[in-house]
């Protein structure tokens, strides 16, 4: 595998080894109440995560868990969401408890009072539905609301920054970020930063319901290689790659497996004009999943298939040199 392969795949499949760690985690995990039903009409479920070893364990909660609702023989499947407060893993103490909270949106008539839930990916536990109103307390900790005030007619102080940068909240880090030093080679110097921006925010942070829109990325990575050894340091060549993408939410199966995809389009650029010019356009699509191996490990998978599109004039040879296909493991 390539260098240049390898940092395609290592943000994409970052993102699948936390969705993955609950299978291996001494934390047991216990459903505590069904039956809530919130405002939008969704089915609250509330787990209690259970400690019973001498050191803090940490429990990473995936955004969507694989549930199963069942009556009478029968036996449906079903997607649970992490409720919005809930953040994406928490140290429970040692011999300590937890809790945390998962959402079923909309459930209309695959939920009834009498009816068992239970999530096989954590435990064999099932548990009966009982259908009520959910207590306001239950809403303000599904939602990260506080319990409503009577409105007061006072104006927000100009200085208040409590609701955060939206700007930086949806910025992240995305491929490898890197300065590296070869002391005789022909670039002696090699750097890359990079990153992703959420284009539309998470609705998942206001409480919402979740949209297709969540996953929309645009990221930018560039790389440098600097002679440090020649006259006057000269950048021998700077690669500059916008991209598009969009990432599906993890989800964790019922035998652990968790599982996600990216697809997008790159624009790869040296910035120059003429003869000088290289540029080449890509598409491309990345399935990943992070598979339970017992004992603390897991093993995560993420095959690339590419395509390359536009004027290729710059770069004719540019399948051969590079092929059409990636593997991070």
């Amino acid at each position: 595998m390539t260098a240049r392969s390898l940092s395609w795949f290592m943000a994409g499949a970052s993102i699948l080894l936390a969705s993955a760690a609950h299978a291996t985690s001494p934390v047991e995990i216990l459903i505590g109440d069904a039956g809530q039903i919130d405002q939008d009409g969704a089915i609250l479920v509330d787990l209690r995560l259970l400690n019973g070893d001498r050191d803090p364990q940490t429990l990473s909660l995936p955004d969507r868990i694989e549930a199963r609702i069942g009556a009478s023989g029968s036996v449906r499947t079903v997607w649970l969401e992490r409720a919005a407060n809930i953040p994406a893993s928490l140290t429970v103490p040692p011999g300590g408890f937890m809790r945390a909270r998962y959402r079923l949106p909309a459930p209309s008539d695959l939920a009834r009072d009498g009816m068992t839930l239970s999530i096989p990916a954590w435990s064999s536990q099932k548990i009966t539905l009982a259908l009520r109103p959910a207590t306001q307390e239950a809403r303000a900790m599904s939602t990260s609301q506080p319990p409503p005030e009577p409105k007061r007619e006072t104006a927000p102080s100009p200085a208040d920054r409590s609701a955060g940068n939206a700007f930086l909240a949806n910025l992240s880090a995305y491929e490898p970020i890197y300065a590296v030093y070869g002391p005789g080679t022909n670039s002696e110097a090699r750097i890359q930063f990079s990153f992703k921006y959420q284009l539309f925010g998470s609705r998942r942070a206001e409480g919402l319901p979740r949209s297709w829109r969540d996953g929309l990325h645009f990221a930018y990575t560039q790389r440098m290689f600097w002679d440090l050894g020649g006259d006057s340091s000269p950048f021998r060549n700077v690669d500059y790659q916008p991209e598009l993408f969009y990432l599906t939410p993890s989800a964790t199966l019922s035998n652990g497996i968790s599982v996600s995809a990216q697809g997008g389009i790159r624009h790869e650029s040296n910035g120059r004009d003429g003869a000088a010019s290289r540029s080449i356009n890509s598409l491309y699509v990345a399935p990943m999943a992070a598979i339970p191996l017992g004992g603390g490990y897991r093993l995560s998978v993420a095959p690339r298939l590419a395509l390359f599109v536009g004027d290729k004039s710059d770069n004719p040879d540019i399948r051969r040199y590079r092929g059409i296909t990636g593997l991070f493991v």
